[in-house]
């Protein structure tokens, strides 16, 4: 099963962030998005855990440095 792309998780930052034209890479932090306060910071983190059926703790999302931490992850989680 191929695992969760860049893309995809573009269109939840551009979903969740009402934002189409949103641009992100593996090197994309909060800061570098419009709005990601810490409430839209929960919003996302759900909506991916819902679209992907993982679930974090705590202690992973704080560890998460930037989308592509994020990424491997979720395909990381998505394996097992």
């Amino acid at each position: 099963m191929p695992g969760v792309t860049i893309e995809q998780l573009r269109e939840i930052v551009s979903d969740v962030f009402d934002d189409e034209d949103v641009e992100i890479s593996e090197e994309t932090t909060a800061h570098d998005v419009e709005g990601w306060d810490s409430l839209n910071h929960i919003r996302f983190m759900v909506t991916v855990e819902q679209r992907f059926n993982v679930r974090f703790t705590s202690r992973e999302v704080e560890s998460l440095q930037n989308v592509g931490d994020l990424l491997r992850a979720i395909n990381s989680k998505s394996q097992t």
